[in-house]
């Protein structure tokens, strides 16, 4: 098989390949049927592996994304008669009133610790099968899939701290390690593999893991490194030690490739066919087949807000819509006032038969209206796609937050003028006439401003538990919200997980 029909193949193989069985607990036995004897010897089995790592992504659009959403000040999910009540586990979330036995840490909490390490024993498995071939760009895909380990890695460090490190598919029970060797194992696995990367990928292997991906994942690592490399304790986080100088290094070497710019609209970010964007990093990929499009719209959609219907679930808070100015383009984001089907532009009513109006205000979480919270629309829909499976890629990196984050350690360095020309860069595009952020500003109202504007820019992308927590505000009351204790900024591990493995420890103050 001739390579340019092996990179070609890697869309469909994306979407078709059902993924390498791997554990979702570290003591369970793969029922994996890989060995170096009888896989792995063409570039086409080679890629179905590889696409297997991959499919996990869209698996971490439930759990990972539902609770880095609700659990902030971007969204809560009312109960509206018996829809969304699922045992309260909706409202516990928002209110962070989890328990390493509650409702939803045996579903959601549970899920992400699942799925994070489904994807690093799939990595894993197909590492192992590889070594011992012999397949073309082999170093490349031995990279690619570290790279994609470090990226699951991130995402168990961010939600539960200290985790065991495992690259191999030896079955045993492990030890935690601390958060803070998490952060440097992942570091240094995408320090050692960026070299093997290409700088960027071609239109058929859009969604792949490239230097600019790793780029954005050390940006990412290195702006939350006081969070990632501190202690929590049952009195909350001791900070570790600021990478800021890095998080410019990384930012300026990723700005400065000529890989990406930022898009000239917003909103080409999120459409159907943001594949052409030249601002997306690192995305999610999503299909139009069944299982396998992206229900981030269902999610908000009142039932009759497109000709496929919706939940009626996710909505935004009050306090965070009044946030946006309306001059302000990204604040079309946002459907509110009368509402029309978006297939047809028709006005829709709602199930009593009163036109639906979206008003922000939510008076009762616990008895909510079908009208009331203004509900996010950031990924507008396809009109030739007549069911729930939209086929808008989910970016997890753009060019736009990397700027930001460089804003933020300019700040943070004292460099706040500086600082102000990197945010006034992404918000440019969204005011006309131009609304630049003060270079004037003290670093203190300069730091609110940038964190204001990563809302503005990323609601609805999964940040806004990080940056919440790197503010300091992640724990704070807020409405419908007591404020929780200060270890809440970690999850609990779910017991079920620590009964299977005896050696993993109960993460401080659960």
């Amino acid at each position: 098989m001739k390579m340019r029909t092996y990179k070609a193949g890697f869309a469909t193989l994306l979407f078709a390949t059902a993924a390498v069985v791997g554990c979702t607990d570290l003591t369970e036995v793969p029922a994996s049927q890989i060995s170096p004897d009888n896989y792995f010897k063409t570039p086409a089995e080679v890629l179905g592996g590889v696409a297997g790592v991959y499919a996990t992504l869209r698996d971490n659009m439930w759990g990972y994304y539902n609770i880095s959403q609700v659990s902030t000040d971007e969204t809560v999910v009312p109960t509206r008669g018996s829809d969304w009540f699922d045992n309260g586990r909706w409202l516990e979330i928002h209110r962070q009133a989890w328990t390493p036995t509650s409702g939803s840490t045996g579903e959601d909490i549970n899920g992400v610790w699942n799925n994070m390490w489904s994807g690093i024993a799939k990595a894993n498995a197909v590492l192992a099968a590889l070594r011992p071939n012999s397949v073309p760009d082999q170093p490349a895909i031995e990279a690619e899939l570290r790279a994609l380990r470090a990226y699951y890695y991130i995402g168990l460090m961010d939600f539960f701290g200290g985790v065991p490190i495992v690259t191999n598919t030896e079955i045993k029970p492990r030890e935690r390690t601390t958060r803070d060797s998490v952060f440097k194992f992942v570091e240094s696995e995408l320090i050692a593999v960026r070299g093997a990367l290409p700088a960027r990928r071609d239109a058929a292997q859009w969604g792949r893991i490239s230097q600019g991906a790793v780029d954005a994942m050390l940006v990412s690592i290195y702006v939350n490194a006081q969070v990632y490399t501190g202690t929590v304790t049952a009195a909350g986080l001791t900070k570790g030690t600021a990478r800021w100088a890095d998080v410019i290094t990384v930012a300026d070497r990723l700005i400065n490739s000529g890989t990406y710019t930022l898009a000239s609209n917003f909103r080409n970010n999120f459409v159907a066919t943001n594949q052409t964007s030249p601002e997306n990093i690192f995305v999610v990929r999503f299909s139009t087949l069944g299982g396998l499009g992206s229900t981030l719209n269902m999610r908000s959609f009142h039932y009759n807000s497109a000709n496929f219907g919706g939940w009626n679930g996710f909505s935004t808070l009050a306090d965070t819509y009044n946030k946006f100015d309306r001059a302000d383009a990204r604040d079309a984001q946002w459907l509110v006032g009368p509402q029309v089907n978006l297939n047809t532009g028709a006005p829709i009513n709602d199930r009593a038969g009163n036109r639906l109006i979206f008003v922000p205000t939510i008076r009762d979480v616990t008895q909510a209206s079908e009208n009331e919270g203004v509900r996010l629309y950031k990924f507008p829909i396809d009109p030739s796609v007549a069911n729930e499976n939209q086929p808008n890629d989910f970016p997890h990196y753009r060019l736009a937050e990397v700027y930001l984050s460089k804003a933020e350690a300019l700040n943070e360095l004292g460099r706040t003028s500086e600082a102000m020309t990197a945010a006034n860069l992404v918000r440019a595009r969204a005011f006309t006439p131009a609304k630049p952020l003060s270079n004037g500003l003290s670093q203190v109202a300069a730091r609110a401003a940038i964190f204001d504007e990563r809302l503005f820019e990323l609601v609805g992308e999964a940040k806004r538990r990080q940056d919440m927590i790197r503010a300091g505000t992640y724990t704070a009351a807020r409405l419908f919200k007591a404020e929780t204790p200060g270890y809440k900024i970690l999850m609990p591990i779910p017991t079920g997980q620590v009964a299977t493995n005896p050696l993993l420890k109960q993460n401080p103050g659960y």
